[in-house]
């Protein structure tokens, strides 16, 4: 195995400034790219491309060979683990994912037992992609967190504001608990054979962790988050973990500290300034161009990168977008991001 140090982005997660920030893009392999739209096509359809082995490491390895990128994600989806657990989940093109919702009863029938032969799949694209990625490139794993994958389980799709996962967690605390205890326990599991498997650092993406008031981000996304960071590493001591709560606004640095992760991903709404002055010096970040500025390119984007360089080049920092990157996104404009980072 390549040292620490030639693995830039492993080496900033674990909190060694480069000369420049590493760089990797969220949803790096999509539906931007015309070969990845091909493949997803030959796949037949979404869960299938996530657990056939050959076509997942095939597009995870898509944007490598495009841009100059410091890290490869593994390509899968954070509703795996619903699928897993035995509830109903599927891609509708246009709709985005679709679950059979969750009540009290559906969450006491919900099975532990053969989440990671379910995701057998999923681990072997792992072990093939380290096998056959660069010695200095970083092998990404991740899951989504509790409180993000149970929005999807009980409302049965995306919502804009949780309302159904936020009324459920009021008036039923007791089933709700329940159900975040199985997530917490599987992501474990499933985070630890991520790493066992041959990843380098793992994210673990809260997407939905706005929208909440002190109370609930504390117990909705704070605490099992932390019991998660906990559990991998009494299986795997010092386990990287790259956390993303997304939406955090005020709660990001709350949310460094009781987690214990490794680094923390900024979303593009958080302003420079204020995390620059609100997390600690030692902490990397990762993060966070707007999508939108990717898509229009020119100087829209380029002086926005230019400030992100600015402002966070006296602390570890690995460059990303602040969400995923979206279909419009021009292919030229992606080259042109990743040139203007490795000028510095």
């Amino acid at each position: 195995m390549s040292p620490v140090t030639d693995r830039k982005l492993l080496a900033t997660v674990l909190g060694l400034r480069q000369e420049r920030p590493p760089v990797w893009i969220m949803r790096q392999a999509g539906r931007y790219l015309p070969e990845y739209r091909e493949t997803r096509k030959a796949a037949g359809g979404f869960l299938e491309l996530c657990y056939t082995p050959e076509l997942a490491v095939e597009v995870t390895l898509q944007p490598l060979r495009r841009f100059d990128l410091d890290a490869a994600i593994l390509f899968s989806d954070i509703l795996v683990i619903p699928d897993a657990l035995g509830q109903k989940v599927r891609f509708e093109v246009g709709e985005g994912p679709l679950l059979e919702p969750l009540d009290a009863e559906g969450i006491d029938r919900l099975d532990k037992s053969r989440v990671l032969e379910h995701l057998a799949p999923v681990l072997e694209t792992v072990r093939r992609l380290r096998a056959q990625l660069p010695d200095d490139k970083t092998l990404i794993g991740f899951c989504g967190a509790p409180w993000t994958v149970a929005t999807y389980m009980l409302n049965g799709r995306g919502s804009p504001d949780q309302w159904t996962a936020r009324r459920f967690a009021l008036e039923q605390p007791e089933a709700f608990q329940r159900l975040m205890d199985i997530l917490v326990e599987v992501s474990i599991d499933y985070l630890a054979a991520q790493l066992q498997a041959g990843a380098d650092v793992v994210q673990i993406f809260e997407s939905w962790a706005l929208n909440l008031d002190d109370a609930a981000f504390a117990r909705q996304v704070n605490e099992p988050n932390k019991r998660i960071v906990a559990g991998l590493r009494q299986r795997i001591p010092d386990a990287p973990v790259i956390g993303f709560p997304r939406g955090a606004a005020g709660n990001i640095a709350g949310y460094a500290a009781a987690t214990g992760v490794n680094a923390l991903g900024i979303d593009y709404a958080a302003p420079l300034d204020f995390v620059r002055n609100t997390l600690p010096k030692h902490l990397p970040v990762q993060g966070n161009l707007d999508p939108l500025r990717l898509v229009i390119g020119g100087a829209a984007m380029d002086n926005q990168v230019r400030a992100i360089l600015a402002a966070f080049a006296d602390r570890p920092h690995i460059f990303n977008l602040g969400h995923g990157i979206v279909p419009e996104t021009p292919i030229a404009h992606v080259e042109r991001l990743i040139e203007l980072i490795k000028q510095g």
